[in-house]
């Protein structure tokens, strides 16, 4: 799916209409009894940096979401329907988190007390004006400090309805964005032709969360993977890694303002003797990582290239159509290569040696630390992250759909790259601060990677096979 913020989706004119949870369900939440189930460690620093941003005097949004078109005039109710039974398939959309001193706790709804509010906010001739309005409803409805914290909205025409969905970032995450043009549209249509849906159980990642805990609580600051962690941020300097270039940023000043660069990166063929050449590493998220290790030691200069890669967390087929916030992180370094080979082989023995370290959330190894990494920024470290989502339900659709993932560009002093592999080739996505040099080298960047992915052999000349990284 294409990575983009909301004013470049092809928002286009129509009637506005827009679902939030019912007043009778907001109602009903606020007398709910605590949830014993706690908040996923991720869960709980997401919040938790919010609050402490939010503190400093700076609302910043973080929420993402999805935009795809349904054909012609959508019916309203059957499309009211879809978003109601997707939304009681994922116990997550219905759970929030409340304040207790400093402690946060869950409450989650029952399926029978969730409805949603329709309303039919007007016409909108201007795309412009339209994008402006949906970008300020959610960021004041997906609001990370607020329950309920996300949004559905559809813009009606004869020929298309586009259909807009936002979420606070608890309780989604890319994987999760992805599927929801494929879900809804089918429980759509299920509806529009009056068929049942088969039933589609879909483990709660609710429960995940409180697994995960459970299990993360278990280690102390003795274990391995704590003094890995401990090792990676002290060659770090003390601090969790930027992207080690520069980026025109004054030292203890305001959070910056930030771009979006979004573009494909290169065609399908090209992409595919990519992968080709870089299968024997452990194929193109390997590449991906080896040149940027390569181009940002071109740029910047440092001896080390330092990341932390995030790796989906979805460990048991039971998590995998279930919509949460499955991410970890794992410490990734790679000394400046003398050429692509060297650093692909560099890359594939990290990820081989570091994987496993995702498996404990950040947010726990920081506190077995005890370091005071009180967050300023919503970003607590740079990432370059690959997906290849062409294993997506419905992906073949996408361009067809204009869907696109949706996230907000507000403020952050970090730089977040993704690199998505599609039918049609690779597309990347590049979060970074505001400032003149920061646009030039995340541009120059941008074209080295092209210029790299570009340069491979042929599949024809990729030479003999070696282990894969799994």
């Amino acid at each position: 799916m294409r990575i983009s913020d909301i004013q470049r989706c092809e928002v286009r004119p129509g009637r506005l209409v827009e679902w939030t949870f019912s007043p009778a369900t907001v109602a009903a939440a606020a007398a709910l009894p605590p949830d014993p189930r706690p908040p996923a460690y991720i869960q709980e620093s997401h919040i938790r940096t919010a609050r402490s941003v939010r503190e400093d005097g700076l609302f910043v949004p973080t929420w993402i979401g999805a935009a795809f078109d349904l054909p012609g005039r959508a019916e309203l109710g059957a499309l009211e329907g879809a978003l109601r039974g997707w939304t009681l398939r994922h116990e997550t959309l219905r759970s929030g988190f409340r304040w207790a001193g400093d402690d946060m706790h869950r409450f989650t709804l029952d399926e029978d007390d969730v409805s949603l509010r329709r309303e039919v906010v007007g016409d909108f001739a201007d795309a412009a004006t339209l994008a402006r309005y949906l970008q300020d409803r959610f960021d004041a409805e997906a609001d990370a400090l607020g329950w309920p914290n996300l949004i559905y909205a559809a813009v009606v025409r004869d020929d298309s309805t586009s259909v807009y969905l936002a979420f606070d970032h608890t309780n989604v995450d890319a994987y999760s964005v992805q599927r929801i043009p494929d879900e809804i549209s089918e429980l759509y249509l299920a509806g529009l032709a009056g068929r049942p849906v088969a039933d589609h159980a879909v483990s709660s990642y609710v429960d995940f969360c409180e697994q995960e805990r459970a299990n993360a609580d278990g280690i102390d600051d003795t274990h391995t993977i704590v003094a890995r962690w401990r090792e990676f941020i002290a060659r770090c300097g003390g601090r969790l890694p930027a992207l080690p270039v520069g980026l025109g940023l004054r030292p203890g000043g305001a959070l910056p303002a930030q771009q979006l660069l979004r573009e494909p990166l290169v065609d399908a063929d090209t992409a595919a003797a990519f992968e080709a050449y870089c299968r024997p590493y452990g194929g193109t998220m390997v590449g991906v990582l080896a040149a940027t290790s390569l181009i940002v030691h071109q740029l910047g200069g440092q001896p080390v290239y330092r990341t932390v890669m995030p790796f989906h967390t979805r460990a048991k087929s039971a998590w995998s159509d279930s919509v949460g916030w499955y991410v970890g992180g794992a410490p990734i370094e790679v000394p400046a290569a003398r050429d692509f080979d060297t650093a692909l082989a560099t890359v594939r023995a990290e990820l081989q040696a570091n994987r496993s370290l995702a498996r404990i959330p950040l947010a726990r190894v920081l506190r077995l630390l005890g370091t005071d990494f009180r967050p300023t920024s919503p970003d607590l470290y740079s990432i370059v992250s690959y997906v290849d989502a062409r294993v997506v339900p419905g992906s073949a659709r996408w361009t067809e759909q204009k869907a696109y993932g949706l996230i907000r560009v507000s403020y952050g002093d970090q730089v977040c790259v993704w690199v998505n592999r599609l039918h049609e080739g690779l597309w990347l996505a590049c979060r970074y601060p505001d400032t003149d040099l920061a646009y030039k080298n995340i541009r120059r960047y941008t074209e080295a990677l092209r210029e790299l992915v570009v340069s491979v052999p042929a599949p024809d000349r990729v030479r003999a096979a070696e282990p894969t990284f799994s």
